[in-house]
């Protein structure tokens, strides 16, 4: 028998009866006796009886949906390129006249088209645009009354569409500057995207909703029975529970106990915490809705390792260098017994006299 076989059963019987003698014998947090979980006695939602969720709270990487509603310059507005304006005149040629929205080209030019051709309004306010319209139209008319009026800006281009939340906790708006919305609501987001704009716009209404939920999450954490611990991250929607996470991670490892509960962050709890022990086999096996808890932003669904597999592992890393050393050990003695065997036959010992 080999050094390494001695060593093993003698080894083994030795930590088996310090593992039954209690887990304090073990030099080994991940498994030793872990105390029972700390429960609250207040009502939690459950898959019967699920609770919808606190107003949403903004937080980078959401993606917020704005839409301006109400885009009216603060006047005096000036006009720019690509606006368009609203151009009615009385007086005009009946075969060609002048009634419907004009875009302002390349160069602050309105074209009329012919016979009455382009006019630069571009920096001015609607009152000298209207006044310049009509000296340029006397060219041709006798007494044409102008009527003008904004119809769109490249403004309300500006902050329409996607946004994202920054590092910052900011959202850009384009012109108009970055707002701060992190830790808000979305009403309050609202309102303070609208007093921004209050500074550039009157009286701006906008709409804002949430394109993303990139923000909140709850953990799947998964023992590994001292072969490391397994983290999983999932999007919360409002309408999870602790099986659908589980469902997640594709249920239960060979290394798992049944052992799970959520622990869950908690600043109404004196610890900072709240945990949920969850009876697994009523769950499963028994369709039970009692422990199966709804989850929410922050959650860790923890899922306790088996406690034998933990103590297979950790005996295989304390006997795994005795082994090593005593199968080493063993190989240089058998490697010396055959270097002086094979001496002894090229020397004409006893080997060749035999024969």
């Amino acid at each position: 028998m080999s050094c390494a076989r001695a060593v093993r059963p003698w080894l083994i019987s030795a930590l088996a009866l310090s593992g039954l003698v209690g887990c304090q014998s073990v030099p080994r947090h991940d498994i030793a006796c872990a105390p029972p979980p700390k429960v609250r006695p207040q009502p939690m939602p459950r898959e019967l009886a699920k609770t919808a969720l606190p107003d949403y709270v903004v937080e980078p990487p959401d993606i917020l949906l704005i839409d301006a509603i109400k885009v009216v310059p603060l006047p005096p507005y000036r006009v720019h390129t690509l606006d368009t304006l609203v151009v009615w005149v009385a007086g005009a040629l009946p075969e060609q006249p002048i009634d419907g929205e004009f875009t302002v080209e390349s160069g602050g030019l309105i074209n009329f088209g012919p016979p009455y051709g382009s006019v630069n309004v571009a920096d001015l306010t609607l009152d000298e645009a209207t006044t310049a319209v009509e000296k340029h139209l006397r060219q041709t008319l006798a007494e044409p009354r102008v009527t003008l009026q904004l119809g769109s800006t490249i403004a309300r281009q500006q902050i329409a569409g996607e946004h994202l939340v920054g590092p910052d906790g900011m959202v850009s708006l384009g012109t108009y500057g970055k707002v701060f919305v992190a830790g808000m609501t979305q009403s309050q987001v609202r309102a303070t995207i609208e007093a921004h704009l209050s500074q550039y716009l009157e009286k701006p209404e906008v709409a804002v909703d949430v394109f993303a939920y990139n923000s909140k999450f709850y953990y799947v954490v998964t023992q590994g029975a001292g072969l490391g611990d397994g983290v999983s991250k999932f999007s919360i929607t409002g309408n999870e529970t602790v099986l659908d996470a589980i469902a997640e991670v594709n249920g239960l490892e060979a290394v798992s106990s049944k052992r799970i509960w959520v622990a869950r962050p908690s600043d109404a709890s004196p610890e900072g915490f709240v945990v949920l022990p969850v009876d697994w086999q009523a769950v499963t096996e028994l369709g039970s809705a009692s422990t199966n808890y709804q989850l929410m932003p922050g959650d860790r669904v923890f899922i306790q390792e088996d406690r034998l597999v933990a103590m297979d592992t950790w005996v295989s890393k304390v006997i795994s260098p005795f082994e090593r050393i005593a199968g080493f050990v063993s190989l240089s003695t058998q490697t010396v017994s055959g270097v002086r065997f094979f001496h002894q036959g090229r020397n004409g010992g006893n080997f060749n006299n035999n024969f």
